[in-house]
């Protein structure tokens, strides 16, 4: 595990560096956003859709029997942009996306392409990682900030057709709770995500060395390696911003 941080924190400076000077092509980023956070648009607005719904209909009887109705619209947003959206978006799109950039990577491992690039003298680091970090970083927070309306949208539908609490009151809760601190850091996480996605999949598919077997070992352990430092980063961020 050290020694594969190590070997990712090498690869982010590398990939930077790349970045930096100016040798990323936007037609190649613009393809990598699409792959990765596009076509993973539709399965991380359902799965937080439906989160948002389980917990509306967890919370919202047991609100009212309180007579603290007017409350759950501020909880299902609050719990939505801290948590929820982040979280479970970044998770879909490393199961979705993050493991296709390993398979592929390591496909082109395995089969000599990345000594073809040595052999052109051009980064292979660079060349593979920039499009794919930079895309990543860019839209994962894009798909997250959609992600919080549908959630929150999804968690006012429940509780309208579950204790009839009208979208106003709703609404009027989830603007009294709810705190800009609170949208920057679920950005700012997302952030973090995206390039961790980006950053520790590809490590492991440029990392993969042997066959087809191989490449299918390391592409499951991307997606597992992936989350850890996701759950990770988001203990590390949580601690940062909200123990104070």
């Amino acid at each position: 595990m050290i020694d594969f941080f190590g070997k990712c924190v090498k690869n982010l400076y590398l990939t930077i560096k790349y970045t930096l000077g100016g040798s990323t092509r936007l037609k190649t980023v613009i393809s990598q956003a699409v792959a990765i956070s596009y076509d993973s648009l539709i399965i991380s607005l359902v799965i937080v859709f439906v989160s948002a719904a389980v917990i509306a209909i967890q919370v919202s009887k047991q609100f009212l029997m309180t007579g603290a109705e007017t409350y759950v619209g501020g909880s299902i947003a609050i719990v939505m942009i801290r948590e929820i959206a982040p979280g479970f978006v970044a998770l879909a799109i490393g199961a979705r996306a993050g493991t296709a950039i390993c398979a592929e990577i390591a496909n082109m491992q395995v089969t000599s392409q990345v000594d073809a690039i040595k052999m052109l003298k051009i980064d292979p680091i660079g060349y593979y990682f920039a499009p794919r970090l930079v895309a990543s970083a860019i839209t994962v927070p894009m798909v997250v900030l959609i992600a919080e309306f549908t959630g929150i949208l999804g968690g006012m539908l429940v509780a309208y057709y579950t204790i009839g609490l009208h979208p106003a009151r709703y609404m009027n809760s989830v603007w009294l709770w709810l705190n800009t601190k609170d949208i920057y850091i679920s950005l700012f996480k997302a952030f973090v995500f995206g390039i961790l996605i980006a950053l520790v999949c590809a490590t492991q598919g440029y990392e993969t060395n042997g066959g087809a077997k191989d490449v299918g070992l390391s592409t499951t352990r991307a997606s597992i390696l992936s989350t850890l430092y996701m759950l990770l980063a988001d203990f590390l961020i949580n601690i940062v911003f909200y123990l104070n």
